[in-house]
């Protein structure tokens, strides 16, 4: 079972029928299946396990709500039906993120031996706040009005705390985030520019986390809606429409193989989970695909138990530059396991040094500057085509989940100025540049 830190919140569970949230129906426990009405809890109550929603999708029509999604708007709400929110979304004050680009990578695919047409780059730095995470504070946002609350809150790595107080100051709720104190300043500016309140914690993410808890189990957490803590079953909602799109994108197929970063690891745990919703209504066609996980060598403790065959993640203290992912005890790690193992995937990891070259090859091969994150994902698909993991014959997607502006530092101290040159041509033809 993935390690849960338990807290109680202080807001009451409302009752299943109190909220609209569209056809999302009951909380369930991913470990023993006991199921709870609707509300801001995050923890079973029976086993500790951590909780999901469930839905009712009993009377959808196949090829009605086909039409339906893509007859909707170019964001996330085009799959509404499908998503823990009310039925008029799209009507309320939000950030309104998705429906970013599937690149085909045919330069990138030249480079890492790929056959030409097979590899595809979903490129989620073009949202909101140029990382994927405005699709789960979406959700999550939609979730905070429906219970009531008035501040909304997290702890970040740094991209989340970004989304979340952009997304407060859209919808009109008091921001109050909580980041290391040590992240990137690109990212610290982009979560305080917004007008909320930005809290630096003496730690690292880990220890931001449990600060967090402990805060919702406190008075002074009245009436705030963490959207990683207590609205975490409906945040993590939001990273299967990164799977909705992927698929529509390809004409309603599900892709072979995907390389997807992981930090906590929910967002790998809800791709798998929004492609076999998929399946499961008919909107594609049922085969076998593999998902591999991907992280940094300095913060790989998925990647460590992959590798010597352990259900049992072993928390890892951070030591990387890819911060975005640099989570030492993520709480969906076992069950990644599970889906890289169920899948015929696997999990890798590369070094600092592989994660800037593979954001400098991205870049020079297919011009999209990845953040860290997706330093990682073209890294590990690089080094698993090479070991054989990865099958260069078959549709591949590779996500980049922020934009390389948040994460300057990383390659900054060896990328610039080609030449500098007095304003003349024999200055030009002196550098060679001719």
């Amino acid at each position: 079972m993935a390690a849960q830190t338990v807290a109680s919140t202080t807001n009451s569970t409302p009752a299943a029928n109190s909220v609209d949230l569209g056809p999302a129906a009951a909380l369930s426990c991913r470990e023993c299946g006991h199921r709870v009405p609707l509300g801001p809890v995050f923890a079973c109550e029976e086993c500790f396990g951590p909780l999901e929603i469930a839905y009712d999708f009993s009377g959808y029509d196949t090829e009605e709500l086909r039409k339906r999604i893509e007859a909707g708007p170019a964001n996330i709400w085009r799959y509404a039906p499908l998503l823990p929110v009310p039925a008029d979304v799209a009507d309320k004050p939000n950030i309104n993120p998705g429906w970013t680009k599937l690149v085909q990578a045919d330069n990138l695919a030249r480079e890492l031996g790929v056959d030409a047409g097979k590899l595809f780059v979903k490129d989620d730095s073009g949202n909101p706040t140029h990382s994927f995470k405005d699709r789960v504070v979406a959700q999550a946002i939609e979730a905070a009005r429906a219970f009531n609350f008035t501040t909304l809150s997290c702890s970040s790595t740094g991209n989340l705390a970004g989304a979340v107080g952009a997304a407060a100051a859209r919808a009109g709720f008091r921001s109050c985030v909580f980041i290391p104190h040590d992240l990137e300043q690109g990212k610290v500016v982009m979560a305080a520019v917004y007008g909320g309140e930005l809290v630096g914690i003496e730690g690292n993410y880990d220890d931001v986390n449990r600060f967090c808890s402990e805060l919702i189990g406190d008075p002074a957490g009245e009436g705030w809606g963490f959207v990683n803590v207590n609205l975490r079953p409906y945040y993590a909602e939001g990273s299967k429409t990164l799977a909705y799109e992927i698929c529509e994108q390809l004409g309603w197929q599900l892709p072979d193989q995907l390389v997807v970063p992981i930090a906590s690891g929910s967002q790998l745990t809800k791709i798998d989970k929004g492609l076999q919703e998929l399946i499961k209504l008919g909107l594609v066609e049922d085969k076998p695909y593999k998902i591999f996980g991907a992280q940094a060598e300095g913060c790989s403790p998925v990647s460590v138990a992959y590798k010597a065959g352990h259900d049992v993640v072993r928390p890892q203290k951070p030591n990387t530059i890819a911060k975005s992912l640099a989570i030492g005890n993520p709480a969906d790690g076992p069950y990644v396991l599970d889906i890289a193992r169920r899948t015929g995937g696997a999990v890798e990891d590369v070094n600092d040094e592989q994660v800037v070259d593979a954001i400098k090859l991205l870049a020079r091969t297919e011009g999209i500057f990845a953040e860290t994150a997706g330093g990682v994902t073209v890294g590990v698909a690089k080094k698993l085509i090479e070991n054989g993991l990865l099958d260069p014959s078959l549709t591949t997607v590779v996500l980049n989940t922020g934009d390389g502006l948040k994460t300057l530092d990383a390659v900054a101290s060896d990328t610039g100025l080609t030449a500098t040159i007095r304003p003349n041509l024999d200055s030009f033809r002196e550098a060679g540049l001719g």
